[in-house]
């Protein structure tokens, strides 16, 4: 039997990499002679450098250290070379939100790190750029990212803004000659958001708060993006342009950078259809279950390419609103004790769906197996 893993991550408890290995583990434990093709899969946020290193062996592994924090503190930076020249970053290694810990700076936090990071992707060759938005803890516009590549944004007086997206406000002019070119392959920016770049669906309404921004800091840091948008043009309309703080929007305006779903690109990353062709089976999960996740996150990708190539889906999750679905929850007893073992009772679930893995034919629909 050919049994394709391929989970997210169950948020706060297990990686994507550590849940596949888990389910793996369980299930060889009662099969031990089915082959098994471990693709944990990533939303285009943070997991997405995991999971395509997972899948692409030769892809080589470059950290930058010395990177310029989200509160201008040193962190390390992190990129992925793969051996047809596109480099994968992830936004959140070097900008991320859990780099803060509770010292949250809405108006300060900067994504200079993560231009640092793309800088050395270039600098070692990279023809072609997957920047994987997420996690950020900036709502900067990309202003620090493009400063690290060497645009310079500008006051009235002529003299550079400091990073953050709170003195974007006093933006009047952007200098682009020393800005670094795009590599010739393009660049795609990956998300699961379409938020756009500004108003109450923009960057600053619907993230700002989760970044430790007040109300009153909110509408500053909307005023900043919408001055910033007068200075650069582009579409800040656009769908996905507030990802990651205005990012998407700062990378597509300067860079002409492509917005695109993040767990269709990282799926296609992975082959997951090359996988599926011979697969008997498909094994996914995340930490809760519910309608959202067939609306553009990991969990429903894998689902959809496994229906279109007819193969059965068993879903495991931490929690699920989706009946007869197998959860950690239901295994450990309590919501609790499922979060302070998830490896364990992911082995578990692993066992439980080798038990119950009499499958006839394929068959184009989800099935979730009953705890």
């Amino acid at each position: 039997m050919r049994v394709v893993v391929a989970p997210d991550s169950f948020k706060g408890t297990v990686t994507a990499d550590d849940a596949a290995r888990a389910l793996a583990d369980g299930w060889r434990s009662v099969r031990p002679d089915d082959h098994l093709m471990l693709r944990p899969m990533a939303d285009g946020g943070e997991g997405t450098l995991a999971a395509v290193r997972s899948a692409n062996p030769a892809a080589e592994l470059h950290t930058v250290p010395g990177c310029t924090g989200p509160d201008g503190r040193p962190v390390d930076g992190l990129f992925a070379l793969l051996p047809d020249g596109t480099a994968v970053v992830e936004l959140a290694v070097a900008s991320g939100l859990p780099l803060l810990g509770d010292e949250l700076a809405p108006l300060t936090a900067t994504t200079r790190g993560t231009g640092e990071t793309i800088a050395a992707a270039l600098d070692r060759g990279a023809t072609r750029l997957l920047v994987a938005l997420g996690g950020s803890a900036s709502t900067d516009g990309a202003t620090g990212l493009l400063g690290a590549l060497g645009l310079r944004l500008l006051d009235p007086e002529g003299r550079p803004l400091p990073d953050g997206g709170g003195a974007l406000g006093r933006a009047c002019r952007v200098d682009i000659t020393r800005l670094r070119p795009a590599p010739a392959g393009g660049v795609r920016l990956l998300t699961d958001v379409t938020n756009p770049l500004l108003g109450r669906d923009g960057a600053a309404a619907v993230y700002g708060p989760q970044k430790g921004a007040t109300s009153e800091q909110v509408e500053r840091l909307d005023r900043g993006l919408a001055r910033l948008a007068e200075v650069f043009g582009g579409r800040p309309e656009q769908p996905g342009a507030g990802a990651a703080g205005g990012t998407a929007y700062g990378l597509v305006a300067a860079w002409g950078a492509t917005i695109t779903p993040g767990a269709a690109a990282v799926a296609e990353l992975l082959r997951l259809d090359q996988a599926f062709v011979h697969a008997d089976l498909v094994i996914t999960g995340e930490g809760r279950f519910d309608a959202t996740s067939l609306r553009g996150k990991a969990v429903g990708e894998v689902i959809a390419r496994a229906q279109r190539a007819e193969v059965p889906v068993r879903v495991v999750a931490g929690e699920s609103a989706v009946p007869r679905t197998l959860t950690l929850t239901d295994l450990a007893g309590d919501p609790l004790a499922a979060r302070q073992e998830p490896a364990h009772w992911l082995r578990e679930a692993g066992a439980r769906l080798a038990r119950s893995s009499g499958l006839g034919a394929h068959r184009p629909r989800v099935q979730a197996a009953r705890a």
